[in-house]
């Protein structure tokens, strides 16, 4: 098989928008680590993308622990969550819990005609 030129002075047409480009000027296009065949312009070159590559590599990302030792001396080791956003906390307006929160509307005056 022979030697192939080396084409910097040859023109070459991009296969996506058509414009004449230098042959050397041209890059191949890349789709999941594979050439599709295409040759196009620095414009037009769409670099490969990682999330085509989902599921190409091992991915372990364990969340928890097998053999857990939490502390138990406190007690705020204990409960589940320190924020609680319903009820529970001490603000300037006093203690709030789920019993005595209390929600007040005032409606202004309501004209019902029926015929």
């Amino acid at each position: 098989m022979g030697a192939f030129a080396s084409g910097k002075y040859a023109i070459a047409i991009c296969d996506r928008c058509g414009f004449e480009y230098p042959y050397t000027e041209l890059r191949f296009e890349v789709s999941d680590q594979k050439r599709t065949g295409f040759r196009v312009c620095q414009e037009c070159l769409d670099e490969d993308q990682p999330q085509l590559q989902l599921g190409r590599y091992p991915i372990n990302d364990p969340q928890a622990l097998r053999y857990p030792r939490p502390d138990t001396s406190l007690d705020a080791s204990r409960r589940l969550s320190a924020w609680d956003p319903i009820g529970g906390w001490d603000s300037a307006y006093g203690e709030s819990s789920l019993n005595n929160m209390v929600m007040r509307g005032e409606l202004g005056n309501i004209t019902v005609t029926t015929s």
